[in-house]
């Protein structure tokens, strides 16, 4: 749920010029996604938005200091960093990590939008990836590999 929010908010901030957290969850209420001042001011530190003059007020965008949230930079780390191995079977892609590092790859992969992946399943050292077919998984699966440099058969 949090991914989808997150990304609800990057939509909203980019299409309306949002200058409240509160106008920030109305908007959220509008797309059916209902949550707390709390949670809103979390993601708002998490995405790193800042307010920015706009001309008539301030809007919230995403701070030039740190750039766009881009998760699929923090996938890349992930995999370039603590990938060992990845492979594939059937409809399945198997990513190994150094131990107790299953966790954060799954919840970079959990977090990215790949086509034809149904889900992933992590544990210590190692993301179980569910794809929709055999094709799919070996396209991921030869990604992954010029990303972390790193397969088995």
């Amino acid at each position: 749920m949090e991914n989808k929010r997150q990304k609800a908010i990057l939509e909203i901030i980019n299409t309306y010029a949002i200058e409240t957290q509160d106008e920030l969850i109305e908007k959220l209420a509008e797309c059916g996604i209902a949550c707390a001042q709390a949670t809103v001011s979390r993601d708002i530190k998490r995405l790193h938005l800042v307010k920015e003059p706009n001309g008539s007020g301030y809007r919230y965008v995403v701070s030039a200091q740190h750039g766009s949230f881009d998760v699929a930079e923090r996938l890349q780390k992930v995999l370039q960093e603590y990938g060992t191995d990845v492979d594939y079977s059937s409809n399945l892609v198997v990513f190994k990590t150094i131990p107790g590092l299953g966790a954060a790859a799954g919840a970079a992969f959990d977090s990215m939008e790949v086509e034809q992946m149904v889900g992933c399943v992590s544990g210590d050292d190692t993301v179980a990836i569910i794809m929709r077919d055999e094709v799919s998984a070996r396209d991921f699966c030869k990604e992954l590999s010029k990303i972390c440099g790193k397969r088995k058969g």
